[in-house]
């Protein structure tokens, strides 16, 4: 066994014990300690931080992402950025249920930590109305202030929303990244943002939910 794989499995390792000793379930300004798989997915996570970006597949493919709280979000929720990805709109700017899905995950976060800022990525737009502005929309609709939001509304790839949204990272001092969008979506897209911030800071994922 190589080095790569040799640390690969010690962080897999690490990640399996916090599985094991994790009971709690974590909301904003509680006491509860993350649960088991958020300790496992936080473990990963740093793990998956600083490695060599050619390995960064195969480090992701030991994570479980769901629909838990990330560990990084209860422990830090204050430089800690929710990400929403955005889904193609309808042609009159309206937003689609796989969108909206992603949106009550999101806003769910935002409730549960109100510390924690928020970026709405995605351009493509319909009827005048990027994804972002849609998203953003929405959001403030829902009740979260709109200094807690940012409208990243240039991106037409998941790639490109990790590049452009981490310039916002850099801006304003962001120390870590949750990204949400859909099951099938999130394992490529957390994969798309760590390459974007080169490992400077961790990110993990939500799976969105209805």
């Amino acid at each position: 066994m190589g080095r790569t794989q040799i640390r690969l499995a010690a962080v897999a390792a690490t990640a399996a014990f916090a599985l094991g000793v994790g009971t709690g379930t974590a909301s904003a300004g509680s006491a509860e300690i993350p649960s088991g798989v958020a300790l496992y997915d936080g473990a990963m996570m740093l793990g998956c931080q600083n490695i060599d970006p050619s390995l960064l597949p195969l480090c992701g493919g030991f994570e479980v992402l769901t629909t838990d709280d990330p560990a990084i979000l209860t422990l830090n929720p204050f430089t800690t950025d929710i990400v929403i990805l955005g889904a193609g709109l309808f042609p009159d700017g309206g937003i689609r249920p796989v969108l909206e899905e992603r949106l009550r995950t999101g806003l769910r976060l935002a409730r549960e930590y109100p510390t924690a800022r928020v970026v709405v990525s995605g351009g493509l737009p319909q009827n005048g109305r990027t994804e972002a502005r849609a998203m953003g929309d929405w959001l403030r609709g829902a009740g979260i202030a709109p200094w807690r939001i940012v409208e990243e509304g240039y991106s037409a790839s998941t790639v490109q929303n990790a590049q452009n949204t981490d310039r916002i990272f850099r801006d304003r001092g962001t120390t870590g990244a949750v990204v949400v969008t859909s099951d099938s979506h999130l394992a490529r897209a957390v994969l798309n943002f760590r390459q974007a911030v080169g490992g400077r800071i961790p990110v993990t994922g939500v799976v969105a939910r209805g």
